[in-house]
Parts: structure tokens; sequence; C-alpha cells
């Protein structure tokens, strides 16, 4: 049922944002009314999830198949100690739920994969891309062109993060994941998480500047980073911006696109989360 207008609870919890002329009342009904949709419920799913909920954005989704283990609490502060070994999906509704009983959260237990990741992105206005694997992003990026939904993208590793918006589906000049990587590495050429490790704090630095891309395309306000590549130095404390292009040669969204449909070559990973 879309919200049209707010209760006296509504009224207190989001004051900070309706007193905002950038966002205000109207703001404020559109985050209610908005079903995001975060894959990946680690490093950046969790300060996604938290800030969302916070934020009143009325539907958020999770998706992620794992449990939570000792080894992510370092980062993942949506978890705690007494829910290791709980399904990740349970245990971020739980702290939804804690800090926002008004959000409605929709648990998919389950690995994104090419035969479901179409039906449940369709389901969403918005994507967040919080994996910390090559072929679930590449999944991601192709699933969101086909079913027209904007994705907001991170990545991080030990000291350093990344940071993006596509929407490649409206056309134009904007261009998509694989416009900005065309190749996935090969399997081994790029560590995981656990071989190289993460700055714990890092997950939340960039998933909070996620979170934040993610309202304001929700809002409509500021400049998108659709075209730009924000990427964060943790040691040297540094921000740089890399501009990049729509690839006329895209395989998803170029002139003479090969990729019509999601298959099994990209869409297979071991987890989803980060």
């Amino acid at each position: 049922m879309e919200i049209t207008d707010f209760t006296e609870d509504q009224l207190n919890r989001y004051a900070r944002h309706i007193v905002m002329p950038e966002v205000g009342g109207e703001g404020q009904v559109k985050l209610l009314n908005a079903r995001v949709l975060i894959v990946g419920a680690g490093g950046l799913g969790a300060p996604l999830l938290m800030y969302l909920a916070a934020a009143g954005v009325g539907t958020l989704g999770v998706v992620d198949n794992d449990r939570v283990e000792l080894s992510n609490l370092q980062r993942q502060i949506a978890h705690t100690t007494d829910r290791v070994g709980v399904e990740k999906t349970a245990s971020a509704e739980t702290m939804v739920k804690a800090l926002n009983p008004g959000v409605e959260i929709i648990c998919h237990q389950e690995r994104l994969e090419y035969h479901n990741a179409l039906e449940i992105i369709s389901g969403y206005d918005l994507v967040c891309d919080g994996t910390d694997n090559f072929p679930t992003r590449y999944l991601i990026n192709d699933a969101c062109f086909m079913a027209g939904k904007p994705l907001v993208s991170a990545a991080m590793m030990r000291f350093d993060g990344q940071l993006t918006t596509f929407k490649a589906h409206e056309g134009d000049n904007n261009p998509c994941y694989r416009c900005l990587f065309p190749e996935m590495p090969p399997e081994g050429l790029v560590p995981s998480c656990s071989e190289a490790g993460i700055f714990g704090a890092i997950a939340g630095v960039m998933g909070t500047l996620q979170t934040a891309e993610v309202l304001k395309e929700i809002l409509g306000i500021g400049e998108s980073l659709v075209g730009t590549l924000v990427i964060y130095d943790a040691l040297g404390t540094e921000f740089r911006r890399v501009g990049y292009g729509k690839d006329t040669d895209c395989a998803l969204c170029g002139s003479q696109a090969t990729i019509t449909h999601l298959s099994g070559h990209a869409a297979h990973a071991k987890k989803s989360q980060s």
C-alpha cells in the first residue's frame, strides 16, 4: 500500500529529513514507498541495511545464502556474536526490525543465480551490489540492465574501496559495469577478502557512501555517480574521481550487443556476501 501521509511516530522519526529542503515531506514519502534490494548481507550490506532502514526506505530485500560466522563480525556490523550460526538474512531482519519496525524486510535466503536473478530483481526499484566476487557482479549488472533497474555498486579490498552507479537501461551515454570492466579477470588473479584481508572500517565507509548514493537516486537530488568511479584510499585518506563512458562495443549495452539473456557462464558464485 502506497504511503501518502505520516503518522505522528513517522513525523518524529524522520524529522531531521523532513526539515531539509532537499528532502522534505515529499522526499520522505518517496523513501517510505521505495523498494530496494541489497545483494549480500556482509560488509557492505550491513551498513546499507542499517542506514536504509534508519532513513525509512519502506521495503528492503536482502539476498544471501550464508550464515553468520565469527570472522564476519570484524566488519559486518548488522550481525552480533549471539547470532553466529544464524542465517544472515534472518540476522539482518532482526537488526532491521529492532532499528525501525516500520520497514518491511523481505529475506531471499538463496544464492542469486542466472535462473532467479531477473525474478528477484524485477520486484524492486533499485539494486545495491554488496557482493565480493566477479561472477555475481556481472550477473547483477546484466539482470539490472534487462530488468530496467538502477544499480549502485561498491567494492573493497584491504585498505581500498570503489563506488559507482549504473543506469545503462536508460540508454543515451549511460554505461554499464561491462563498459567499465569488459572482461572478467581470470580466476585466482584477484584475491578474495578472506585471502587478502580487509580493514574492517572500510566496509563502513564504502557501505555508507553507497547508501548515500541510493538515497540520492530515490530522491532525485544531487549529482549521480553515473559515469564516475569514486576510489577511496584509506591509508592516504584520499578520494579520487575517475570518469568513464559507454563502450559502443559493450557486449551487453553496445550497439552490437551479443548478450541478450542471462546464462550460466558468468552467473555461478561460491558466495554472495563481502
